[in-house]
């Protein structure tokens, strides 16, 4: 992961993680992942983003999910 590439600021966001030098959070890049974006279509959507940075994002949340915390999985009504 390229270090400093997350911050982590509470003026900017409430503090949630975003990518350094914008206000774009590593959650709006994970769900836009999980929804099926390639990495180029969120770069085309937000032209300060860098793969670079992209990849930093889910390093930083592979990191984060990482610790040990259990994680309760609710089922969804179908």
């Amino acid at each position: 992961m390229a270090d400093g590439l997350i911050k982590s600021d509470p003026k900017v966001l409430m503090g949630k993680p975003v990518i350094a030098g914008t206000r774009i959070p590593v959650e709006l890049i994970l769900e836009k992942l999980a929804a099926g974006e390639t990495v180029e279509q969120i770069m085309q959507a937000y032209p300060r983003l860098t793969e670079e940075g992209i990849r930093a994002a889910v390093a930083f949340a592979a990191k984060a999910i990482r610790a040990d915390v259990i994680y309760p999985v609710q089922e969804v009504a179908e």
